[in-house]
């Protein structure tokens, strides 16, 4: 249970940079020059952007998933580590949510000589918006060639994410916190549709229909930065994928309260479940244009 929460905890602590709230001119000691004025978005309180990490699944939960019911690992579901292409602040940030999802299905499956690509492609990315002296890339690129020392791995890896969160924060940087957020949202969201196209199963499916209620909350938080090109491109994309899921049908279902003991205190849990209805038609509408989207938005 510790090793699964340490992963948790790596994979989704770059995400967790969303705590910052609001946003500055881009350019300066942030990389390249993007268009958004820091008086054009409203901040985002830390308490909406946290409400948002919690509900969208990390990688390695999606990735545990994925796993428990047997799917073996396909390297053909991560992006390419090349990264050239990636010349703004804006598209740094969002692939930097793309390769962290990325490494967290490779935790998963152990594919630590894999993992040392997609720290490098990290490490980069990380530096272009000036963040990636807080990156120890020597000592993780240590550990990644030892399989013994995975643990390890995951430890300096959650006090590199955490430095960079803090520096974030402090630089009121959250549009490029909540690309980072969205770039791990579409990579989870590629990935699982792709297993369900090529192994169908019902959690998955399920999983997969529940993206509903997630991607709504996620497309309020883009929305406050919609006035930069590059958001606002994003958004239109992002739009496409919400179309496709908008038939789903989400019913929740209320039992009784139950009380719980946690480490000696009683504490007072809501029973609720949510059913999802996904149909097949749905369900490939849903995996054919994540598919477009996501494959567009890493070019």
């Amino acid at each position: 249970m510790i090793k699964k929460f340490i992963y948790l905890i790596v994979t989704i602590a770059l995400m967790a940079s969303c705590h910052s709230g609001g946003s500055q001119k881009s350019g300066g000691e942030f990389g390249e020059n993007d268009s958004l004025s820091g008086d054009s978005a409203l901040p985002v309180s830390k308490e909406a952007m946290e409400n948002l990490v919690q509900n969208i699944s990390s990688p390695v939960e999606i990735a545990s998933l994925i796993k428990s019911i047997g799917v073996p690992f396909s390297q053909k579901y991560l992006a390419p580590t090349k990264i050239d292409n990636f010349n703004t602040a804006n598209s740094k940030a969002f692939n930097l949510g793309i390769m962290a999802t990325d490494l967290g299905y490779l935790n998963i499956y152990s594919k630590t000589s894999l993992v040392l690509q997609y720290i490098t492609s990290i490490k980069s990315l990380a530096d272009g918006i000036s963040i990636g002296q807080f990156f120890d890339f020597t000592t993780l690129k240590r550990l990644a060639t030892n399989n013994e020392n995975i643990d390890s791995l995951m430890y300096i890896s959650i006090h590199s994410f955490n430095v960079m969160d803090d520096y974030m924060r402090k630089h009121k940087r959250g549009n490029l916190s909540t690309l980072m957020v969205a770039g791990g949202y579409i990579e989870g969201l590629y990935i699982i549709t792709q297993v369900a196209k090529e192994h169908p199963n019902k959690d998955i499916n399920d999983y997969i229909g529940g993206q509903k209620t997630i991607l709504n909350e996620l497309m309020l938080i883009l929305k406050n930065y919609q006035k930069d090109p590059y958001f606002a491109q994003l958004i239109t994309e992002m739009e496409t994928i919400k179309k496709v899921l908008e038939p789903v049908k989400i019913t929740i279902e209320k039992g009784e309260p139950k009380s719980v003991e946690r480490n000696g205190m009683l504490y007072i849990e809501q029973n609720t479940k949510s059913i999802i209805t996904i149909t097949d038609e749905q369900l490939k509408s849903i995996i054919a244009q994540t598919e477009i989207v996501r494959n567009k938005l890493i070019k």
